[in-house]
């Protein structure tokens, strides 16, 4: 593939790029699951998308990619960022352009508005114009028909439909926010620690983004818990595959082991620095022990009535069974 192809990003076949999108609060498991779909040929996990220019211009929490190396740097994302870019305006001022753009036009509370009015504005046309050459210019450069994206910001996955030559399939990845609250009050790396409280919020309003946006698109979506998919990841991977159309065969999970390579993903969890074999624990609940009390009744009431509907039980029993479509699971099953 020549150069000029990779820079401009424009190359749009008559078939559409899939675009595989994982929504719903942070630490709900997309990191991993992003990895594992990477080992299959053809996928491309991108990270969490949102964050190219942020990060790489020094502006947010990591500047580094999944390879180890700056954004800036890396082999990939070096001749992606300048894609764009006006001629004469700095990497810098160019970042800041683009940041402008997302806080105006794609953040959680834009979700509706990008629902129902599209490209209703010249910063969203420019945004969608600007994230359409970008997914097709790593599929080119990466020689991929599926791209994972981990962004999590449910206005951008709003958007995935108005981008040109793109197919956007969607998974509504929710785990126990009491879970969830644990992963944020321990400190890890590039993350901060944030309380309970606001986590549960950010997981209530995130969730409530992403069931607007799965009910919108239903013949496309799937919803899935994360403690379903520790529980049976090869099962779990499985279904994604098939959300999107790709072969099952290609599965890279053996059990709950994987061999995982290095990935280029743009932020995400610190965990997605870790290469070679991979075991995907089937438990999810220290939380029950390493969480103070406080904490876990906070998450519990906090995330009311999406945690009960979700299928999730104070006493931590929860049905199997992902569910294709829908915006949000059935009314919660009787406890078994």
């Amino acid at each position: 593939m020549s150069q000029e192809h990779v820079i401009n990003g424009s190359n749009l076949s008559k078939t559409p790029l899939k675009i595989l999108c994982i929504t719903g609060w942070c630490r709900n498991g997309s990191t991993i699951i992003g990895n594992i779909l990477n080992e299959v040929p053809e996928v491309f996990h991108v990270g969490e998308l949102h964050f190219l220019w942020k990060n790489a211009a020094g502006r947010g929490a990591n500047s580094s990619c999944g390879c180890g190396r700056p954004l800036t740097e890396c082999h990939i994302w070096s001749r992606i960022l300048p894609l764009g870019r006006p001629a004469g305006v700095s990497a810098q001022a160019h970042a800041d352009a683009v940041i402008r753009r997302q806080l105006a036009c794609v953040r959680t509370r834009h979700t509706w508005r990008v629902l129902d009015r599209g490209l209703h504005s010249e910063e969203i046309r420019e945004h969608a114009a600007l994230m359409t050459r970008t997914y097709h210019a790593v599929a080119e450069l990466t020689g991929a028909r599926v791209l994972v994206d981990t962004t999590k910001i449910p206005g951008e996955a709003a958007l995935l439909p108005h981008l040109d030559g793109v197919a956007p399939y969607y998974v509504h990845l929710v785990r126990d926010p009491r879970a969830v609250a644990q992963s944020w009050s321990r400190e890890k790396q590039y993350c901060y620690v944030m309380s309970s409280r606001k986590s549960t919020a950010y997981w209530h309003g995130f969730n409530v983004a992403s069931q607007a946006i799965v009910r919108r698109h239903r013949d496309r979506s799937m919803f899935l818990r994360y403690e379903e998919f520790i529980a049976d990841p090869v099962r779990t991977i499985d279904a994604l595959l098939r959300l999107c159309g790709e072969d099952p065969a290609a599965n890279p999970m053996r059990g709950q082991t994987v061999e995982l390579r290095t990935n280029h993903t743009v932020t995400g969890n610190p965990d997605r620095f870790h290469t070679g074999t991979t075991v995907i624990r089937d438990r999810d609940d220290s939380w029950r022990t390493d969480l103070p009390l406080p904490a876990r009744l906070a998450a519990a009431t906090l995330s009311w009535p999406l945690f009960r509907r979700y299928g999730y039980r104070y006493g931590g029993t929860l049905p199997t069974g992902s569910r294709r479509a829908g915006a949000a699971p059935p009314r919660a099953t009787r406890e078994r």
